[in-house]
């Protein structure tokens, strides 16, 4: 074979290949809603942190391996699924002073923005939209590399971390000497890549 044949096989053969290689390097991975912790925390008469979850979100994460800036993230959070492990707090929380749960039933977040460091380190803007306001929020965190559990999933792991202001979204019962304005965020999220 000559050298233009071989040349020209090559050529049809990186062509054919290109679009499975692509696809390779970006992958949507689903949120683990029993492996995730959506938490928060706000300050309570200015002398201790109440800490709380959401305890039921779906999601899903676009990574692109090859470059971490064209990711995306896409959160659903069920307000009703507050807890601060108090029943009565919770109930305040779900009523119209706050979440106004029966009105606003979700949360969401969806990103705009995503700056890859060094060593998986990362930061996300997106729009977050509670009781029907939507303004940026900004985390910061990691994202692991893949690996494969004991079940042949692969997964990998997310952390971040964030703050906003409450009353930017509505949320404004009480004085701050009793509920802080700013609420601290603090996500652990695990994603696993669905089986083909």
């Amino acid at each position: 074979m000559n050298l233009t044949k071989r040349i020209t096989r090559i050529a049809a053969l990186a062509l054919a290949l290109a679009p499975t290689l692509a696809s390779a390097q970006v992958a949507t991975w689903n949120i683990d809603g029993s492996h995730t912790r959506a938490g928060f925390s706000v300050k309570h008469l200015v002398i201790s942190d109440v800490k709380g979850d959401f305890d039921k979100l779906t999601g899903k994460v676009q990574v692109d391996e090859s470059d971490l800036s064209k990711s995306s993230v896409e959160v659903t959070i069920e307000a009703a699924s507050i807890s601060t492990r108090d029943e009565k707090r919770d109930n305040h929380l779900k009523a119209a002073d706050f979440f106004d749960v029966a009105k606003f039933p979700t949360l969401t977040f969806k990103s705009t923005k995503v700056v890859a460091g060094k060593d998986g380190a990362i930061t996300v803007t997106g729009d977050l939209t509670m009781r029907g306001v939507t303004k940026p929020v900004t985390l910061e965190g990691s994202i692991t590399s893949a690996i494969t559990d004991p079940w042949g999933n692969s997964r990998r792991g997310v952390s971040l971390t964030g703050k906003l202001n409450r009353k930017d979204f509505g949320v404004s019962y009480g004085p701050a000497a009793v509920v802080g304005d700013e609420v601290k965020l603090d996500i652990q999220a695990e994603l696993v890549l669905p089986k083909k």
